[in-house]
């Protein structure tokens, strides 16, 4: 014999009780089918009592929509006629009756309450029997007994057991009995809490020893964490009895909580199934549960609607008896305490509780320890609101080394402020208390990092789509799916702007059609709103990536860091800006632990920032840096020729991308000084732009007035660089525009390096560093590669964020 419980989703309509007929008639064995009210009809009839409680007959319109739903059912399933319709106008009749006593004496007690609050489930279940061929309906109030607390009754399980077995003593077939009710010794109604038909059918189970139970609902079992709030969330195949208990405590209302105890001490398994996709496995929940030893928690869950309420004053340590009447006061006043934290030195003790209870609890805390807050021995009672508390739940934590220490580390990391946490010594459940705004980024930390997923997500919110923005877009597109598959890492556009519009999507804006959705966007790109909107979203694993090449948009780095956001700047203007900000960024970066990672600002695509804090941060020394670190001047020192004078190769490094749009940007040296101003920093050294001197290679004159003009006048040093690069080519020389850093000291300018120089066959656009350390001493490190170019920046952007997502 096995029971089946349905809820009231599944029992919601007509078409959902064809599928619990269905399922019924598949089973190949006894079968008794508890059943729940239609779905809403209890909450309907509660409502309809409350408003007749106020004296008026405005239950009416309630009441309509009661017989209605009931109708429609009917009327779908037996085409309006038949006994099916007499049994529902009887019963809805009572309901009608007791709604207009209520309203004649205007006051509602929990007895009466109890009445009426079970009538739906006494229509469903005489429903479901006449839709089951050869099914009979079993009056559960006639057969489980409790006390007389109406409302939440507890039950007599001598005398309830004494009844089901003679019940079903000889019984086959298929029985239907309605959920939720009893009667206490006298016959009158009771119910048993609000998700009592679960408790129903474990009663039966337990007492009729049946071989399993099963708790048909319309989701496919626990979860390991709310699929509408993770979209990666799954099913977990097995449970013990004590991580379901744990998980439905906190919040996941798979099953009503009390339904496990009956079954576990008869180690009766439950299976949850869902109505809807009656071929998925679901959950089973047993006494010995198998768990993945990666996997040590089974899952998440969460109860929102928190308020903290905390009790302090070094007048409580050491004194006997504090927490005893601190409970007690609360027990007094019916306030459910969700979860303890208290300091060992007993300072204070913090407890969480429903929000409609504050002031019940407030009220009782004070009147318990008046005298002690008289007397200053208790400081203060602080209630501290719009709180959630989150659980991470598995029986296997215990054998599992580090799980603490990585949860808050994680959580941390991502700017979770945890304000209150509790953890028993069996180490099945840690519970922690967060703001309910971040509960969201809460719960996807968490759930990623125990890898319940199993993939990283990296969330990127762009600014920028020029050049090298487009460019980082379609490497990230085309490089997605192969990230996903090999290195389980998926990288999310959540936010992009240009100058005119700004999208934003949770889910992740499509990397083919971003333009698109630019276009179609109706928000004004606004930096600020850019960064408001970033941190509203409140995404974790979030990182800011900076296209732009704008001062102002540097100016909001330490606030994004300081939000725990990472930033990858291709824009080196902050990490070339006055040592103090540039140090407080990196600072900011390290107290948050999040990455600000600014690879491009030196050599674009190569890995010389990378390196160099490798060679630092191993113990190594840097003694002297020698440089080309300007792919647009390499270019043009590259191709000035006879055929092609200076003037012409500016404007070829122009037209092909190497230099700025005012290519004067390059040519004045300051690009490369803010290069070997960031090199020498990251080699442990504080230097300031104005300590780089800058030897200019074209006289000052041609730094002023307008770009115009420079083009203008250019032509007029053709001849001028010819006859010096005729001199050298004839000493087998060439110009390259070196970058030094020795002694604490930078400069930049023009050198002529001859032919056993590294410099001397660097190509095209290519840049080149050396090393000098006191490892690298008589053979510096060299590397090289390509400098310049939108394509080979992206791709410097893209290693950049890789590094954040840390796989």
């Amino acid at each position: 014999m096995k029971v089946l419980k349905f809820g009231g989703t599944s029992v919601g309509s007509a078409d959902n009780i064809r599928k619990v007929r269905e399922i019924v008639l598949q089973q190949k064995e006894d079968t008794i089918v508890v059943v729940s009210a239609l779905g809403g009809v209890t909450d309907l009839i509660l409502n309809a009592a409350k408003i007749a409680s106020a004296g008026s007959g405005d239950f009416q319109p309630v009441l309509e929509e009661i017989k209605r739903r009931h109708k429609q059912t009917i009327a779908d399933l037996f085409n309006g006629s038949g006994a099916m319709v007499y049994i529902a106008e009887e019963l809805l009749d009572e309901l009608e009756q007791i709604l207009t006593g209520i309203t004649l004496v205007g006051e509602l007690t929990a007895k009466t309450l109890d009445r009426i609050a079970g009538i739906g489930e006494r229509i469903s279940s005489h429903l479901v029997a006449q839709v089951i061929p050869g099914a009979v309906r079993v009056d559960s109030a006639e057969l489980i007994q409790t006390d007389s607390n109406f409302g939440k009754a507890r039950v007599n399980f001598d005398a309830t057991n004494r009844a089901l077995k003679e019940q079903f003593c000889d019984f086959s077939g298929i029985a239907v009995m309605p959920g939720f009710i009893a009667k206490n010794a006298k016959g009158e109604f009771t119910t048993l809490g609000r998700g009592g038909s679960d408790y129903t059918a474990a009663i039966i189970a337990a007492s009729l020893e049946v071989h399993s139970l099963e708790i048909w609902t319309d989701v496919d079992g626990f979860m390991t964490a709310d699929p509408r709030i993770i979209s990666k969330a799954y099913t977990i195949p097995e449970l013990t009895y004590s991580e379901a208990m744990e998980l439905s405590h906190f919040g996941a209302k798979v099953i009503y909580p009390p339904t496990i105890l009956p079954v576990y001490q008869k180690g009766i398994p439950i299976r949850i199934k869902n109505t809807f996709k009656p071929k998925s496995e679901g959950t089973l929940i047993l006494r010995t549960a198998k768990t993945p030893k990666e996997r040590p928690i089974k899952g998440i869950s969460s109860i929102s609607g928190i308020t903290l309420v905390t009790l302090q004053g070094i007048g409580m340590v050491g004194v006997t008896g504090i927490s005893m009447r601190f409970f007690t006061a609360l027990a007094s006043v019916n306030v459910n305490v969700i979860l303890i934290s208290q300091a060992s030195s007993e300072n204070s003790i913090s407890v969480a509780i429903g929000e409609q209870s504050v002031e019940l609890a407030e009220s009782a805390i004070r009147e318990e320890f008046a005298k002690e807050i008289d007397a200053g021995l208790v400081s203060k009672i602080d209630i501290e609101s719009d709180l959630s508390v989150v659980a991470i739940v598995g029986e296997n934590m215990k054998q599992t080394t580090g799980i603490a220490g990585k949860l808050f580390s994680t959580m941390g990391k991502n700017g979770v402020n945890i304000i209150a946490i509790a953890q028993g010594a069996s180490e099945l459940n840690i519970s922690w208390v967060v703001k309910t705004s971040e509960l969201r980024k809460t719960l996807n930390v968490v759930h990623e990092s125990f890898f319940l997923s199993e993939n990283v997500e990296l969330n990127v919110f762009l600014m920028g789509i020029g050049t090298v923005g487009s460019n980082l877009l379609q490497q990230l597109q085309k490089q997605q799916q192969k990230l996903l598959d090999e290195k389980h890492l998926k990288i999310k556009l959540a936010g992009v702007a240009n100058t005119k519009k700004m999208a934003f999507k949770r889910e992740g804006i499509n990397l083919v059609s971003f333009r698109e959705e630019l276009d179609q966007s109706e928000i004004k790109s606004s930096l600020s709103g850019f960064i408001n909107e970033m941190k509203s979203m409140n995404i974790y694993n979030s990182v800011f990536v900076d296209c732009t090449a704008s001062e102002q948009v540097s100016t909001f780095y330490n606030e994004i860091l300081g939000s725990n956001v990472s930033v990858v700047a291709a824009n080196k203007v902050a990490a070339s800006s006055a040592y103090d900000n540039y140090i407080g960024l990196k600072n900011m970066a390290k107290q948050k632990g999040v990455k600000f990672l600014f690879e491009t600002n030196v050599g674009a695509g190569l890995p010389i920032i990378n390196t160099l804090n490798d060679l630092v941060n191993s113990g190594d020394k840097v003694l002297k840096i020698e440089a080309v670190l300007s792919g647009t001047l390499n270019f043009i020192f590259n191709t000035i020729s006879q055929e092609t004078p200076l003037s012409e190769t500016i404007k070829m490094a122009k037209d092909q991308g190497f230099s700025e749009p005012d290519p004067r940007v390059d040519l004045s040296g300051v690009d490369v000084a803010r290069k070997i101003l960031i090199l020498a920093r990251e080699s442990g050294y504080p230097l300031e732009m104005e300590d780089i001197v800058i030897n200019r290679f074209i006289p000052n004159e041609f730094f002023e007035g307008s770009l115009d003009d420079f083009w203008k006048n250019i032509s007029q040093l053709d001849a001028g660089f010819e006859e010096k690069r005729k001199t050298l080519e004839a000493e087998d020389k060439k110009w390259r525009f070196v970058a030094r850093f020795e002694n604490g000291k930078a400069n930049v300018g023009l050198q002529e390096v001859s032919s056993h120089h590294p410099f001397y066959d660097l190509e095209g656009s290519n840049n080149l560093v050396m090393y000098t350390t006191e490892r690298y001493h008589e053979s510096p490190m060299l590397i090289k590669g390509y400098g310049a170019g939108a394509s080979v920046t992206a791709a410097g952007v893209f290693a950049d964020l890789i590094r954040v997502s840390n796989i």
